[in-house]
């Protein structure tokens, strides 16, 4: 592909937005943070933010593709998520969305990496 195809390819986000029950967020971060360990092909990120003073948060697992998304749901993530689901007080929201702009990190570390090679 070329630097202009590159740009015009736009990355797609899986969005979670749950609640906790009360003290279960660390260990729903640990299962999380062990759940994406296990992503390969097109995962481009991820981040599991939280709701200061709470148990509330948001997941965001960036991709180049839903269908690697699709193609990531391993035995090990499968049994992970198994684990995590009874720490919700109510099952997530979860959304896809088209990555449409990016500002600030990513532009960095793609500058970064062009100017290594």
């Amino acid at each position: 592909m070329t630097d202009f195809d590159d740009f015009l390819r736009h990355k797609y986000a899986y969005v979670a937005i749950g609640e906790f029950k009360p003290g279960c967020f660390s260990e729903a971060r640990q299962l999380y943070e062990k759940a994406v360990s296990t992503y390969t092909k097109g995962f481009q990120g991820a981040y599991l933010l939280q709701e200061p003073g709470s148990d509330r948060g948001i997941a965001i697992i960036l991709w180049d593709s839903i269908e690697d998304m699709d193609d990531n749901q391993s035995e090990v993530y499968q049994k992970t998520l198994g684990k995590i689901a009874h720490l919700f007080e109510t099952p997530p929201v979860t959304s896809f969305y088209e990555v449409c702009s990016e500002i600030g990190l990513p532009q960095i570390l793609a500058a970064a990496s062009a100017g290594a090679k």
